[in-house]
């Protein structure tokens, strides 16, 4: 049986702003701030005085739910795709303030010129973004929502107008008045998806036709399924999720919303987020994508976002119908979830823990859904106290290290993540990890695997951020120093020098894939890298041989030779590297890459 997936059918702008008003459709206030800008919401205007088609709207009805007295509760309608576009009529038409980009809240004003509007001139600015001009000059209608106010005065409006500007008369712009106020009756497309639609088809319907503007996610969807449910506190629980992204990155903004969010600022959630107004973290910014994922994994036995929407609405999997209880034992279980997640304590343990395996700064993280899967984890071993409170943080530190090393969260993550979850589930999480490790970690992995990762000239590499993740957690000191850790230099952003250098191996013919590789990096001091210039491996490691025995300083800070060989062993650099030229690069880079990927192996199994 084919299931009819959409009704097409059209609606005038008066209709859909009355349906918005009565709460037939919801658009919530803070669903996406309004991110238009101001001089789109003129060229629609424009468009719809003009006839233009406007594209369409998009409204999902929510499936009814049994409520526990048998009845069945008739689902609200959802605008998933038009949200702008609808958020400037009801600014410029209807003359509601809009949440900015910026969380301010704002008229968008259009002034209108009648003159224009006579015009045969195709270019004739009819409508512009309201500013100073059209306040205080005569022929402009600075605010067209003043002309569809309902009581508009519109006789006693004509009189003055032409009073002001003699040479319109009043029939004509009687007309004119006409046509503006026709955009009320303008026909806007609307297609509605049925409510029989099963949610993974809508969240991928959702995603799809809103990729063409602003690029959305599932997360997107359920943010928007959340804000429109205001029985249950969703709007709330939206901006707390939004509230707390924004604060990871900018901690200034707690004032803001002290400021402009009366409501939300007396709100329990408020309170729950004022440690962030003084927050310095910039290794994990979650976004409210990360947000929701980690509130809901951990709560649920579930890792789809769809599945978290289908649960929303009531959604029972065995059943498949829709049961008003679910939908609140839901939102009670996501909102403790999002608490947390953004629990103070909560937070920075689990970033102590990332930091303490050597993640310290957040030029070493490449994986955002690694460290999402680690926060969940962390989250539910230490509310479970399914493990011993010591062994929680070293198997995070273990799990997120393989889960980069691997790429287990690179593609097709929600599937990787339910996976897990079900293991985890089924057989504990220390047996989980051995079994992975068990399945992964071979030794072609160390010794093929992980060497060949190393081949790459990317900065960005995995690989070689866990081989720097793994000199910060051994306290390593940076090449040809003695007082000078690599902690120091990638936290102050430190040099990264070329061991055979850039310009030496490009005078000798080398090309960019060659010299950039990751395996010719080292971190060191500044001024160390300025002595080395474009010399060769044997000149300035030779410079640093010579003063360990004259104690006469010319490269780097060491003076003695065990302790140069053991700073050339910590840095992976073959001793050998002494009394290397160009000849020697590429098997410089085979044998370095070995050490690497030996360094990283003994690095994991320290965690």
């Amino acid at each position: 049986m084919i299931i009819e997936k959409y009704n097409p059918n059209s609606l005038s702008v008066g209709a859909i702003l009355g349906l918005i008003a009565a709460g037939d459709i919801a658009i919530p206030e803070i669903q996406r701030p309004f991110v238009w800008k101001k001089s789109q919401v003129r060229d629609l205007l424009d468009s719809l005085y003009k006839g233009y088609p406007t594209g369409y709207l998009i409204i999902w009805k929510n499936p009814n739910v049994k409520l526990k007295d048998g009845s069945v509760s008739t689902g609200k309608k959802i605008l998933i795709d038009g949200q702008q576009r609808v958020t400037a009529l009801m600014t410029a038409i209807a003359g509601i303030p809009v949440v900015s980009a910026s969380y301010k809240k704002e008229r968008i004003k259009i002034a209108f010129n009648p003159f224009a509007a006579l015009s045969d001139d195709k270019d004739a600015e009819i409508f512009a973004v309201q500013d100073q001009s059209h306040l205080k000059g005569k022929r402009w209608i600075p605010d067209v929502a003043e002309v569809f106010k309902n009581g508009f005065a519109r006789f006693s409006f004509v009189m003055k107008y032409c009073a002001d500007n003699p040479e319109m008369q009043p029939e004509m712009l009687d007309e004119i008045l006409t046509n503006l106020l026709a955009i009320g009756n303008r026909l806007i497309g609307v297609i509605e998806l049925s409510e029989s639609l099963d949610i993974d088809i809508v969240t991928d319907i959702f995603i799809r036709i809103n990729s063409k503007g602003t690029a959305l996610s599932q997360g997107d969807f359920v943010m928007s399924k959340i804000a429109a449910d205001e029985e249950h506190g969703g709007n709330s629980l939206r901006k707390a999720i939004d509230y707390f992204a924004h604060l990871c990155i900018e901690p200034s903004f707690y004032e803001f919303i002290q400021q402009h969010d009366a409501e939300f600022a007396e709100s329990e959630y408020m309170h729950k987020l004022a440690w962030l107004k003084d927050d310095k973290e910039t290794v994990y910014d979650p976004e409210c994508d990360d947000v929701l994922r980690v509130a809901f994994m951990h709560m649920y036995p579930r890792a789809k976002l769809a599945d978290l929407v289908g649960l929303l609405s009531g959604r029972d999997f065995e059943t498949r119908e829709y049961r008003a209880e679910i939908v609140e034992d839901t939102y009670q279980k996501l909102k403790q979830g999002v608490l947390n997640v953004i629990n103070q304590n909560n937070f920075t343990q689990f970033m102590l823990a990332i930091k303490g395996a050597g993640f310290i700064s957040n030029k070493l993280i490449t994986s955002q859904m690694a460290l999402d899967f680690a926060y969940m984890l962390y989250l539910r071993l230490t509310l479970s106290k399914a493990v011993n409170v010591s062994e929680v943080k070293r198997i995070v530190q273990k799990w997120y290290v393989l889960s980069v090393l691997t790429g287990r969260y690179s593609s097709s993550p929600e599937s990787a993540f339910y996976r897990d979850i079900r293991t985890i589930n089924e057989v504990g999480v220390v047996k989980a990890l051995e079994q992975i490790e068990e399945a992964t970690l071979s030794d072609n992995f160390w010794n093929v695997a992980v060497v060949q990762d190393l081949a790459y000239t990317s900065t960005i590499n995995p690989t070689y951020l866990v081989y720097l993740a793994a000199q910060v957690y051994m306290n390593d000191m940076s090449l040809l120093s003695n007082n000078i850790t690599v902690r120091y230099l990638l936290e102050l952003a430190g040099d990264v020098h070329h061991i055979f250098p850039k310009e030496y191996l490009k005078s000798n013919g080398f090309s960019r894939n060659l010299y950039n590789q990751n395996a010719n990096y080292a971190y060191l001091d500044t001024q160390v890298n300025k002595s080395i210039g474009k010399k060769a491996p044997h000149e300035y490691l030779g410079e640093a041989l010579q003063q360990c025995e004259t104690k006469v300083v010319k490269c780097g800070s060491i003076t003695d030779l065990e302790m140069l060989k053991q700073n050339l062993a910590t840095n992976c650099i073959p001793f050998e590297a002494c009394t290397m030229d160009h000849t020697d690069y590429e098997s410089f880079l085979n044998e370095r890459r070995k050490l690497m990927a030996q360094k990283i192996k003994a690095y994991y199994y320290c965690l």
